[in-house]
Formats: C-alpha cells, structure tokens, sequence
C-alpha cells in the first residue's frame, strides 16, 4: 500500500485537501457534511427471543430468518452535533439524488454552500442528480453543493464512517427484523446523540500527515530557493 500511494500523487492531494477542509474554522454558510451509506441485513428470530435482563449481555439462538437487507445513507455534520441517516430499499443514482436535494433543501437551507465528504463510488456524481432530476432543478442543487472524495482506500478520512461504527455498536448491535423498527430504533439514537451535543471531534491534521507518513510523500522535482 506503501509503494502505491508514494507514487500516486492525487492520493496525497485528496488526503490533503480533507484534512485542510477539516481544519477550517466553522462557517454555517459553507458547510461541511461527510457521507457515507453501509448496507444492513434484517434479522428475525425463528424461536422465542430470551428477555434481555438489566445488566446482562444480549443472548440470542443461533437461527435466525432473513427478512432482506436495507441500505443506510449516513450524514455527519464535521463541525457540529448533527447527524442523519436515512434508509432506503437500495442505493441507486435515484436514491442518492433525492438524498442529496433534501441535504441542501431540508437540512442545510441557509448555507450558501455544502460541501460533502464522500468515497469514490459510482454513484456519487453529479450525472446522478441529472439522471434523476429535471436538468433545470439538478443545476439549482449542485451549485449549492461542492464534492470532496477520499482517496481510495483511505475511508478513515471520512467522519461519516467512524460514525457508522459508532452507530453500529450503539444502535445496531442486536438483530432487527423490519425496516419500519430500524427506522425507529435509529432516529431515537439521533435525537440522543444531537441532544447530547456529541460530535466528531477531529484531531488529525495536514502537518502529522506529513510528519508520520512521510515515506508516502514523493521526492519534490524542484526545491524551494
């Protein structure tokens, strides 16, 4: 992984370019939102469940029943104690644009900007919006939005992930068999975590970057005189 990334000067870039984007003092106006979506596979139980008792650890029969999967768009504010996550059916172009246009329309209606921390899949583009919206009401949104991707494999730049793992151990840690009560289950969690003031608090920057990985940087062509 080493040799790949010394080499690959847009790994550096992007993984400069976030950690800059982090180091930013707060601006309302300008955003920024890390996404991240992760699959979920819906549990059932097949026997009676055993009743949990306080203080004792989940126990649960080795059988269970599929009762399909869902997909979880996650969003993390980087700069305050805000969250969301929304669950679809799947993660399609249609999906992903809807969830864009409610970031900039429902949660962010004021900032004059959002930009939003993803990974490089293939759904996360701008063709998506216009594949999904009329081309007039694709524009109005993607000019309220700016994209910053991680370089590829490097997730862990993406706040949305560590919150993902978060919420996996908080939330998720038990079998849920539908989607109407992942849906409840999760925005219980939210409301908890946002009105506890929780956040990210990222401490990562450009200058220990280059200190601790500095084998991954390539030898400049040109010094400074």
């Amino acid at each position: 992984m080493w040799c790949i990334a010394k080499i690959d000067g847009e790994y550096i870039a992007r993984r400069e370019d976030l950690l800059d984007l982090y180091a930013e003092p707060h601006d309302p106006s300008r955003a920024v939102v890390c996404f991240d979506e992760s699959p979920i596979q819906l549990i059932g139980e097949v026997g009676v469940p055993i009743m949990q008792k306080p203080g004792k650890r989940y126990r649960y029969d080795s059988e269970y029943k599929r009762n399909g999967t869902a997909n979880l768009f996650v969003m993390v504010d980087a700069n305050r104690s805000w969250r969301k996550v929304k669950v679809t059916d799947r993660r399609a172009n249609e999906d992903f644009a809807v969830c864009l246009r409610d970031l900039v329309d429902v949660e962010y209606p004021d900032a004059n900007k959002v930009r939003v921390v993803m990974d490089n899949l293939s759904t996360h583009t701008a063709s998506a919006v216009y594949h999904t919206l009329p081309a007039a009401e694709a524009r109005r949104i993607l000019r309220r939005l700016e994209f910053h991707y991680t370089p590829r494999h490097a997730s862990w730049l993406n706040m949305a992930e560590v919150g993902i793992g978060i919420m996996r151990r908080q939330c998720l840690d038990r079998r849920i068999d539908n989607r109407s009560l992942l849906e409840k289950e999760i925005k219980a969690r939210e409301r908890r975590r946002t009105q506890s003031g929780a956040q990210i608090r990222w401490m990562f920057s450009i200058q220990q970057a280059r200190e601790k990985m500095a084998k991954s940087y390539p030898t400049p062509s040109l010094s400074e005189s």
